[in-house]
């Protein structure tokens, strides 16, 4: 069995996700879990605009929930 493990565990962000119509999903501190991740579900078939800040760090970028895109998005860095 394999997994995926992020770097920053059970640490508060500040997430604001949008879809291409303007709808705001979400826009809240969330805080990741003990993998290091945070989960989302979203409706399908859309595309979407995603920030999320971390002290004075911040990534900005774009992805969607058509069939053949993946679930697990673990290219995003804090710069």
């Amino acid at each position: 069995m394999t997994g995926c493990q992020g770097e920053l565990v059970e640490v508060e962000f500040e997430v604001y996700i949008v879809d291409t119509d303007g709808n705001v999903l979400v826009d809240e501190k969330l805080t990741s879990l003990s993998n290091g991740f945070i989960d989302f579900w979203l409706p399908r078939d859309k595309t979407f605009n995603i920030t999320i800040k971390h002290d004075d760090k911040m990534v900005e970028s774009k992805f969607s929930t058509f069939e053949d895109d993946g679930t697990c998005i673990t290219t995003m860095q804090l710069t």
